[in-house]
């Protein structure tokens, strides 16, 4: 199987986003499944030097974009082993940012369009194209639309996965022809509109043949208006072939143990003793009273309504009344920077506020911190919640998105599982009472390391969900499933117990006594059977002239009932073992229902065979004449 990747960003070369970290790891845990994977990017001007230094021409070429005709340069290296090929067009690509031009519908369809392309000139033919996001949305469409065509792309298939709805790439119906040249026809069938505007989340979803999002309970949130963006309705409309697959962490760049921004490391066994050091180290920094007994609270995340900052800052102050530490890291929406601001300066030594994204420092408050807050209004997945659980801080979260998939909430009554605290309504005061809750653990000691190691021992790898992508690759590419070989020994213990389940059960011994009689038939290769009638002697009596091949044809048949006795036990046997047999192919195409399964369910078998009335055999032919009929002398000898 070999599977290519298109995004608009991918980790290490060039990161805006979540996505970057999606591309720079899923493909990685892929190929060590054994799936070839490789990944196409822009060769954006804002890519380090250390990478462009690397990469070497393999093809340069032109693509049309409608009444243009551009030039296309296709860059490539290999990182951890993963070849990546980076499409070159300094017009479309050599500026300042990634995105938030007025020509981004150009660049990115030129982007897509410029992959397709290349295909027949690089050295990776692939199974399935997976594309990314709104940047990729048109990539189906010129693959089904226009290069489809050609013999080489025929059976490519396209897997299209929505990070996140709320970005459509959403534009002016006036660029269908002249900017994206695709006939006029793709807006009025529905297949690239959405509202009067050109969208191409939209286009993405029409023609890939599967869908994914990032979590399973996003795949469903989006049917509704809440979450849905617009396009909920069509997304209910591709009910079947859209499912939610949760994304994963990184475990070997997230790891506390060898993590160098951190002051102390640890893992799962020294969690208790080196922790609180990390803690007290991070108090310093921030100017903090160093106290390992107080609990500090942190926030890592954009300061944007969506990440649930109007709520926490609704109950700021409230939570400030206990006696706890806050740390917020993120910058975003000016309004929300500045009530954060004014809470650092009403609680000095107790809140440290840092308007600005600082990745050390980041890795250093996951690992000081003892509660994580994240009350998002939604989340596709979310990777913060992940980090948080590995460097040992309980997440606090809204139960929605891939919050709600990768945090259960833990009962303190079983405390068995359970790796994090959750609430389930987007309203301040759940989230106050959920914090509060958390307060209360932190003071049981033993409650509270239990909980902490659960978080730290959540099962978050790119391993986990890279197995869920290779088997759905197989079944988007029609890949057959191995089928399940079975012994012959494994089919001599079936036989047997099948046998004694059938003893004392009329039907089933009748419907195996069938199968017995038809597997005789073909060992002893019926045809070879001696005949069944011995012509009569001349006799004057009608009731004689029948009588005499009668007898004849009697004895014969009891001639053959002994001949076949000495067999019977054993052909029954055979034809068990070929019932069994032929199961174990059957369930090969039938989603392997394995031979020792059915022998398990013997008694459900026995009621099944009971139930089944097995046709009665024709009755044979008499040679005999027809009534009426006077036989000549001739034709009895």
């Amino acid at each position: 199987m070999k599977v290519l990747f298109v995004a608009s960003e991918a980790a290490p070369f060039i990161k805006t986003g979540g996505l970057a970290d999606v591309m720079g790891a899923l493909p990685k845990a892929l190929q060590a499944l054994g799936v070839e994977t490789a990944l196409v990017i822009p060769n954006y001007e804002g890519i380090s030097e250390e990478y462009k230094s690397r990469m070497e021409t393999v093809y340069t070429g032109t693509v049309d974009l409608s009444w243009r005709n551009q030039y296309m340069g296709v860059q490539k290296l290999v990182a951890d082993g993963i070849p990546v090929y980076f499409i070159d067009n300094e017009y479309y690509f050599k500026r300042e940012k990634l995105y938030g031009f007025d020509d981004d519908a150009e660049r990115f369809a030129f982007f897509v369009k410029a992959t397709l392309a290349m295909l027949p000139h690089i050295d990776f033919r692939p199974d399935v194209i997976h594309s990314n996001d709104w940047h990729t949305g048109m990539l189906g469409a010129y693959l089904k639309e226009d290069f489809m065509q050609d013999p080489f792309y025929q059976g490519l298939k396209n897997i299209y996965t929505i990070h996140n709805l709320k970005y459509q790439g959403v534009f002016g119906r006036e660029i269908v022809e002249n900017v994206l040249g695709m006939p006029l026809r793709l807006l009025y069938n529905g297949n690239i509109e959405n509202g009067g505007n050109v969208n191409f989340m939209k286009a993405g979803m029409c023609y890939a043949d599967y869908i994914t999002t990032v979590s399973p309970t996003y795949a469903e949130e989006i049917t509704y208006p809440y979450f849905g963006e617009g396009l909920e309705d069509y997304v209910a409309l591709c009910a079947g072939k859209i499912s939610g697959i949760l994304n994963g962490l990184d475990d070997r760049e997230y790891d506390p143990e060898t993590d160098r921004n951190l002051p102390v490391c640890f893992n799962g066994t020294n969690v208790f003793i080196k922790k609180p050091l990390a803690k007290e180290e991070l108090q310093r920094e921030l100017g903090l009273t160093v106290d390992r007994e107080i609990p500090v609270l942190a926030m890592i995340t954009r300061l944007v309504e969506a990440k649930g900052l109007d709520l926490f800052t609704y109950i700021m102050d409230e939570l400030m009344e206990e006696q706890v530490q806050l740390v917020v890291v993120g910058a975003g929406d000016e309004a929300y920077a500045n009530a954060l601001r004014e809470l650092a300066w009403t609680h000095p030594g107790n809140v440290s506020v840092n308007i600005l994204f600082d990745e050390g420092l980041a890795r250093r408050v996951y690992a000081g911190a003892d509660l994580f807050i994240m009350p998002s209004r939604y989340e596709a997945c979310g990777l913060s919640q992940m980090i948080a659980m590995r460097y040992g801080a309980v997440p606090v979260v809204r139960a929605t998105g891939g919050l709600k998939d990768s945090v259960k909430d833990f009962d303190k009554y079983t405390a068995v599982d359970g790796n994090g605290l959750s609430f389930e309504n987007f309203n301040a005061h759940e989230l106050l009472f959920t914090i509060k809750r958390g307060l209360t653990y932190f003071a049981d000691k033993p409650l509270w390391e239990k909980l902490v190691l659960n978080a730290m021992q959540s099962d978050n790898s790119w391993t986990r969900s890279a197995r869920a992508y290779a088997d759905l690759y197989d079944k988007v590419a029609g890949v057959p499933e191995p089928a399940e070989t079975v012994s012959e020994e494994q089919v001599e213990a079936t036989a047997e117990e099948i046998l004694k389940a059938v003893e004392g059960t009329p039907g089933a011994e009748a419907g195996l006594q069938a199968a017995a009689q038809e597997n005789e038939a073909e060992v002893n290769n019926i045809t070879k059977a001696e005949p069944e009638t011995v012509p009569a002697e001349e006799t004057h009596s009608g009731a004689a002239e029948e009588a005499e091949p009668v007898k004849k044809k009697t004895a014969t048949k009891k001639a053959a009932t002994k001949k076949t006795a000495a067999k019977k036990t054993a052909t029954k046997k055979s034809a068990a073992k070929k019932n069994v047999a032929g199961d174990a192919e059957e369930g090969a195409e039938t989603k392997k229902v394995s031979t020792r399964k059915r022998a398990a369910k013997k008694s459900a078998a026995v009621t099944d065979a009971a139930s089944v009335e097995t046709p009665a055999p024709a009755e044979p032919k008499k040679r005999g004449r027809k009534p009426g009929t006077k036989i000549k002398k001739k034709d009895a000898e």
